[in-house]
């Protein structure tokens, strides 16, 4: 692999760098020619692919759905060489039925020689049926004239039947002698073709292998020649090109053997896949079929690969893990424009985009990555969302796409696991499963991400409501935390890890009391560690009866010295918890840099970064007594015994030059949508407390 110098991350706003592109509209980039220079931010991978075709070498892409796999494997056959492809052709054995015969040749020539073969076949054929013609109207010329000389039609009758008779035979195919095989090409090209491609995602074994079609008449002259019946895989097709195996732990296992046994080879037989068809009596000469293999999955395809199979790539290829983001500077969002520009000509259907509404898709990338710095390189999601922006801007028949179509369609184009989400909000609302106002004891509010284990690159954050409650043990000294709500093995070894911290830290001796934890509403279960420092902070509450903030949420993993982790998706679970109501939330000090959240949620909350468990409890618990004294006590926590808290300040906001992009009128006018209420302001003394302290 090359030394790649690694460019540091662009801290330009997206509106200050999109006025200072030249372009108007996505209709003045240009799209390179190659697929190649076509592919995004796998700068390696295309490396590895130039290499891998240049040498016949056998790739494997193993990566997140929507990176560029596909078009990848499509773009090799651009370094492949057109003058080696060869056509091939089967020939009837007269030596051996079921065993025909195969033969190369160059290009174009196959084609050539079996359409020679058919108009040979034609011509004979022709002659044969023009001289039983003659032969019938000759005999019925003569049955003619003796029925008229001898006056007795019985002569005219016997001709007329004779006739009959020599159509008979003219139509009987158990002539073998006069029957002229015409060879198959089974993989043909013409001069100057481009090397195959050919995906077989999905194919099963006659589709891949190659297959005999049954043929039901295998007796009295009039079966079919076995050598018309093959028809050929998928291997063969793709010989001196490249073949395309997406989800290779979805292909049999039989397959796969074959498969192998195909690339050490590069000749296959083509036999009847079926054991009750007759073309699994037939058996070609081998075939050839010297193709690249290209395949790829997600990191679970390695678990149901043949071992032989992957033993075969590796040695023989390359391994290839794709990239997911990539690093948010000026030369990838450039590519990410182009991206735009690709997907709008390649719908066909979509106007062009305007440059802020490509502004507004670079965002996207920039939250669809998750981490501040990069740019999302799940870039089939992304294309979703600018297909989608185009149905807006065609619906309003506009002629370009603008930056309130893409926000347009960001809210009505949601995931399901969003829409699921919303929906779950609801629920919780009107049930009042959560608070967002007051304090309670024992009771907190978390924040999850619905579709953390999906293959979507997009989360959907909810709010997760855990409340706990302490009871006397039922055995002596045998106190202990019983967590419910379909919890993980992640989720149950964070009950572990927190237990450990409130043993060192809390002032009640937890042997003698259980611990009961239930999470609200999770249905479909809970995994990960992201709740682990609500968890910790409602038992504390729950022990020592100290109020909770109602209009808090918080998410953050907690290690056993009690420390705050980082988390992932800390963007969609701040948006969730906004829209739910949430006036305060704490972060990770980790992921403050992750926050890519748009500027209205500011003004709908508060968010804060914590580093330990006192920073966590400073702004969690209501002021009290005890919590004093548990801030105390956690201060050998904190660098140089101070607090750590840090709120984290709205990103300045930059006025874009907006230009005068010509749009056709719409036919209606659009409906603005209703501005917002303004939030209440909160006094620092409420944004410390949260309500009236606790009693004694």
């Amino acid at each position: 692999m090359e030394n790649m110098i690694e460019e540091k991350p662009t801290d330009e706003p997206i509106e200050k760098w999109i006025d200072r592109q030249t372009f108007k509209s996505t209709e003045d980039i240009v799209i390179p020619e190659k697929i190649s220079d076509r592919v995004i931010g796998q700068d390696v991978a295309v490396e590895v692919m130039k290499k891998a075709a240049s040498q016949k070498r056998h790739v494997m892409l193993i990566g997140e759905p929507g990176t560029g796999k596909s078009m990848l494997a499509n773009s090799m056959v651009e370094y492949l060489p057109k003058e080696d492809l060869q056509d091939v052709v089967a020939y009837h054995n007269p030596e051996d039925f079921n065993e025909p015969r195969i033969r190369t040749l160059p290009s174009g020539k196959g084609k050539a020689i079996v359409a020679e073969q058919k108009a040979h076949a034609a011509a004979i054929k022709n002659q044969k049926s023009s001289m039983y013609i003659y032969v019938s109207m000759l005999i019925i010329i003569l049955g003619l004239m003796g029925s008229i000389f001898f006056n007795e039609w019985t002569i005219m009758f016997i001709s007329l039947f004779s006739v009959f008779i020599i159509l008979l035979f003219l139509r009987n195919p158990n002539q073998k002698n006069e029957i002229i095989i015409v060879p198959k090409v089974l993989v043909g090209h013409d001069p100057g073709d481009t090397p195959p491609f050919v995906d077989a995602t999905g194919a099963h074994a006659g589709a891949l292998l190659g297959d005999v079609r049954h043929d039901p008449f295998q007796s009295g002259g009039l079966e079919t020649p076995s050598h018309d019946r093959i028809e050929p895989g998928d291997i063969h097709k793709a010989n001196k090109g490249v073949l395309f195996i997406d989800e290779i732990n979805m292909l049999r296992m039989e397959s796969q053997q074959a498969l192998l046994t195909a690339m050490q080879e590069r000749k296959m037989s083509i036999t009847g896949q079926s054991e009750r068809s007759s073309g699994a009596l037939v058996k070609s000469e081998p075939v050839p079929c010297d193709f690249i293999l290209v395949c790829a999955g997600n990191l679970d395809a390695l678990k149901g690969m043949h071992p032989a199979l992957r033993s075969r790539i590796r040695g023989y290829g390359y391994e290839v893990y794709m990239r997911n983001t990539m690093k948010d500077t000026d030369a990838n969002r450039t590519d990410i424009s182009r991206f735009v520009a690709q997907e709008v000509r390649k719908d066909a259907k979509i106007p062009h985009f305007d440059r802020y509404a490509v502004g507004e898709i670079i965002k996207e990338a920039q939250r669809r990555a998750g981490r501040r710095g990069e740019l999302t390189l799940r870039l089939r999601e992304l294309g979703g969302l600018i297909r989608v922006s185009g149905d807006v801007a065609v619906k309003r028949k506009a002629s370009v796409v603008t930056k309130e179509d893409v926000l347009e369609a960001k809210s009505s184009a949601r995931g399901l696991e969003q829409q699921i989400a919303d929906r779950y909000v609801e629920a919780n609302k009107a049930y009042t499963l959560f608070k967002t106002e007051g304090s309670t004891v024992g009771m907190i509010n978390g924040l999850a991400a619905m579709n953390s284990d999906s293959e979507m690159s997009e989360f959907a954050g909810i709010v997760l409501p855990i409340v706990a409650e302490v009871t006397p043990a039922q055995i002596k000294k045998g106190g202990r935390i019983v967590a419910t709500g379909q919890l993980g093995v992640i989720a149950k070894e964070a009950v572990d890890n927190i237990s450990a911290v409130i043993k060192k830290y809390t002032m009640t001796n937890l042997t003698d009391s259980d611990i009961h934890l239930q999470y609200i509403g999770t249905y479909s279960g809970v995994e990960g560690d992201s709740a682990s420092i609500t968890m910790a902070t409602v038992i504390i509450s729950a022990m020592e009866n100290i109020p909770i903030r109602q209009d808090l949420a918080m998410t953050g993993s907690l290690n056993v010295r009690g420390q705050v982790l980082p988390i992932g998706a800390v963007t969609a679970k701040l948006e969730a918890a906004a829209v739910s109501g949430i006036k305060m939330a704490l972060i990770p000090e980790s992921n403050v840099k992750d926050v890519l959240i748009e500027d209205r949620f500011y003004d709908m909350m508060d968010i804060y970064s914590v580093s330990n468990l006192r920073d966590v409890l400073e702004y969690a618990f209501v002021d009290c007594p005890m919590k004093t004294q548990y801030l105390e006590k956690l201060l050998p926590l904190t660098p140089e015994g101070k607090s750590t808290v840090r709120k984290l300040e709205r990103p300045p906001k930059y006025e874009s030059k907006v230009d005068k992009v010509e749009v056709k009128p719409p036919i209606k006018p659009r409906k603005e949508p209703e501005p917002e209420p303004e939030p209440e302001p909160l006094s620092e003394q409420d944004r410390a407390t949260g309500g009236a302290p606790c009693g004694a």
